[in-house]
């Protein structure tokens, strides 16, 4: 009885978390129309680790090589960031963000926590500290490492965020 009420609990589980569709999308919602959730993946991984390759970007989004390179030319034509020549390797292309693309990404983050504020205006700062503890262990017991928890200056409230995907406003 007791492997029938623990698989009972791991469905339920599963129901939840098929539910967070519903968050991702609130949050799009409330985005540029011109910015989609993998473009601001892109700009929050170039913010977190600085410089690099378009094949490191791809390893850190778990995405095809293709897919990153389309987000590169998006986020390129709207200026967000700048792709320059490897120094060591000329075919290869070195990713970074503009000022255009930290202003952007400021606003993505200002939206993002302005939402969930407003959302979870009525939960203490112990239960968003155990959300946000419990969903950091979930991803790590998947093996998604691609990304960390950092706090940020906020840049508007002069509170602290966290760097990660989603953070990744989406």
């Amino acid at each position: 009885m007791a492997a029938q009420a623990q698989y009972e609990r791991y469905e339920e589980l599963a129901r939840q978390l098929s539910a967070v569709g519903a968050v991702k999308r609130e949050v799009a919602r409330i985005m540029p129309t011109d910015c989609s959730a993998g473009s601001a993946a892109v700009l929050a991984l170039l913010e977190q680790h600085g410089d690099m390759r378009m094949s490191n970007l791809s390893e850190l989004l778990a995405v095809d090589m293709s897919v990153t390179s389309r987000y590169a030319a998006h986020l390129a034509e709207r200026g967000w960031i700048d792709r320059s020549p490897d120094p060591a390797d000329k075919r290869s292309r070195i990713l970074h963000l503009t000022p255009e693309g930290r202003t952007l990404l400021a606003e993505l983050s200002r939206r993002s926590a302005g939402l969930l504020a407003e959302r979870l205006g009525d939960w203490t700062d112990d239960e968003v500290s155990q959300l946000i503890r419990l969903m950091t262990r979930l991803r790590a017991s998947f093996g998604d490492t691609r990304t960390t928890t950092h706090p940020h200056p906020a840049r508007s409230t002069g509170t602290t965020r966290s760097t990660s995907t989603t953070r990744t406003p989406a």
